[in-house]
Order: structure tokens, then sequence, then C-alpha cells
């Protein structure tokens, strides 16, 4: 078993990879034989999709793969041959990054056919999980618009692959020390606090997740 964890953050050690790294610890927990890796994006260099069609062609060079030879290739071709995908981002601008826009551009083009209904060219339907990480509170994010934009990913991973289960972690603790930048909108104190109790949660939660991980069914 193989299960890769996608990591849209800019940091590779904070919120968003911290949740991903419990989700794959929850994997082998639960399965020890699997075999798990994080990939964080922000270390490739790759675009989104160029539009070139190759994966359209009818010589089948490109089927069902990405003609672009940059550092997501590979990423790619792994995920063809995993068992589980988690996937996490932080939320700017009340969606995910643009490089994990771009990534998911790369992934799901080369498996859609121009057919009708627009059937996918994707030969195993792997379990797959998201994890999002945020400054706002669970009601901001459902009163503004923030799920909406989640879930049009969500939907696609679904058409493609299987429903992904969610995680969660709210009013996250952005910055190491917050009396070096402007911030009057969030109290230091406040975010503390509710890092110190919620924060461990949050990783226990995506532990579960990760447990439950490949038991999805169709």
């Amino acid at each position: 078993m193989k299960v890769y964890a996608i990591n849209g953050s800019p940091r590779r050690n904070r919120n968003t990879a911290k949740m991903l790294d419990k989700v794959l610890e929850g994997v082998k927990a639960e399965f020890p034989e699997a075999e798990v890796e994080r990939i964080n994006l922000f270390d490739l260099k790759f675009t989104s999709c160029k539009s070139c069609f190759a994966c359209k062609r009818k010589d089948e060079r490109f089927k069902a793969t990405c003609a672009l030879k940059d550092d997501l290739a590979p990423v790619l071709q792994k995920i063809k041959e995993a068992d589980g995908l988690v996937i996490g981002s932080p939320i700017y601008y009340r969606t995910i990054t643009g490089q994990l826009h771009s990534f998911y551009e790369r992934l799901f083009f080369p498996y859609m056919l121009y057919k009708e209904d627009y059937p996918t060219l994707v030969e195993k339907r792997i379990p797959t999980a998201c994890i999002y990480t945020m400054n706002v509170d669970e009601k901001t994010m459902m009163e503004d618009g923030y799920r909406q934009n989640m879930e049009l990913w969500e939907n696609f991973l679904e058409a493609y692959f299987k429903k992904p289960l969610l995680a969660f972690a709210f009013n996250t603790y952005q910055f190491d020390d917050y009396t070096k930048y402007i911030c009057e909108t969030f109290n230091e104190a406040d975010k503390a606090a509710y890092r110190d109790a919620q924060f461990p949660k949050d990783l226990e939660n995506a532990f579960v997740l990760g447990r439950k991980l490949l038991k999805q069914e169709d």
C-alpha cells in the first residue's frame, strides 16, 4: 500500500503539514505495512496546466498523462500507483493555495475525456481526504463562502476517485512572534489559548481520519 500526502502550504512544518503527518501516522497505525510520504508542493518547480492538449491526442502517447516535464511529473506518476491520497491546504482568500490549484489542474485534466458526460480514464478509484487549516472560525467558514470553494475540488476528487474524508483546523495561530507584525484584528493571547486547547484535538482528528482512510468503501 502506498499513501501520499500533498502539502499545499508554503510551510513545511506548520499547521497543515502537522495535520497531514498525523493522517499518515493514522494510516501506519492501521496498516503498518503501508508506505507513506508527504510531498511539499512549494519545494517543486511546476506550472499549472498549459492547455497543450497533448493528453487529448488520439495517438495515446500521453493517454491519462500530463505531457509537461517538470518536478510535478513524477508526483503525478506516483499518484497513479497510489492506494490513498491526502491533500492539505491552508485557506487564503477563502480558497486553497495557488500551488494546490495548479496541482489539481495537472492531476485531473489528463484523466478527462472529451466525450458525452465527460468520463474519466482513472483505473483505480483510490480513497481520498482533504485537510484544511484557516485563520477564521467554523461559523465564518460556513457563512462567508469558504466551503463552496473547497467543495468544488472535493467534488472533482469524488468524481475521479472517492468522496474525500474531511478534517479542519480553525482559528489557527499564524506567527511565531506576534509582536513583530501589524495584527490588530487578532489577540495573540486568545489565539495561543485556543491553539493550546484545540490544536491537539485537531491533530487527533487527523490521526483518526488516517486510520479510516484506506477503509473507505465505494
